[in-house]
C-alpha cells in the first residue's frame, strides 16, 4: 500500500479561469476514484477523483452555480461550477453533511494517493486496478467504510 502525505492545512485550489478559489481546513475524509458513466462523461476521462470533507470545513468564493440531478438511488445530487469556465469544483447528495471536491482543481495534486476505486463495473477497459487496491463493482455497500480505514492508515 503507497502511503499519502497531506500538505499543510488549509489546502487550496480553484477553477482553470480563476475565477472561483477555495480553501479547505481540514484533512481528507477518504480520496477515491470514481469510474461511473457519469465521472467518465463529465470529466471527459476514465475517471473522477474525489477527495471528501466535510461541507462546513469548505470555504469557496462566491459565484458558483449549481446543477442538480436524481441519481440510480433515488437521491438528488448537486454539483457546483465556476460560471465563466464551467469546472466543477465540488458535488454532494442534498442532506450529505460531506461533499466530494475534484480533486484535479486542487493547487498541488502531487500528494494525492487513491485509497480504492468505486463503479469499476463500468471502468474503461484499459484501467488496470492492482490484485491489491481496493476496488467495488457498484457504490460501496459499507458508506465507504473501508476506503476510509484505508485512507487513514495510508496518512498517517
Amino acid at each position: 500500500m503507497q502511503k499519502a502525505s497531506v500538505p499543510t492545512l488549509p489546502l487550496t485550489g480553484g477553477c482553470q479561469c480563476g475565477r472561483i478559489r477555495y480553501r479547505v481546513h481540514s484533512r481528507p475524509l477518504v480520496f477515491y476514484l470514481c469510474h461511473c458513466s457519469e465521472c467518465q462523461r463529465h470529466t471527459s476521462s476514465a475517471f473522477g477523483e474525489s477527495l471528501r470533507f466535510r461541507r462546513e470545513d469548505l470555504d469557496v468564493d462566491p459565484g458558483l452555480v449549481s446543477m442538480s440531478r436524481m441519481s440510480e438511488s433515488g437521491k438528488l445530487r448537486q454539483g457546483w461550477f465556476c460560471p465563466d469556465c464551467g469546472v466543477r469544483i465540488w458535488h454532494g447528495t442534498e442532506g450529505s453533511a460531506e461533499i466530494n471536491i475534484k480533486a484535479g482543481t486542487l493547487d498541488d495534486t502531487s500528494w494525492l494517493v487513491p485509497a480504492g476505486h468505486i463503479w469499476c463495473s463500468s471502468k474503461q477497459p484499459f484501467m488496470h486496478i492492482a490484485d491489491d487496491e481496493l476496488a467495488y463493482d457498484a457504490q460501496p455497500a459499507d458508506n465507504y467504510e473501508a476506503l476510509r480505514l484505508r485512507w487513514q492508515t495510508m496518512t498517517g
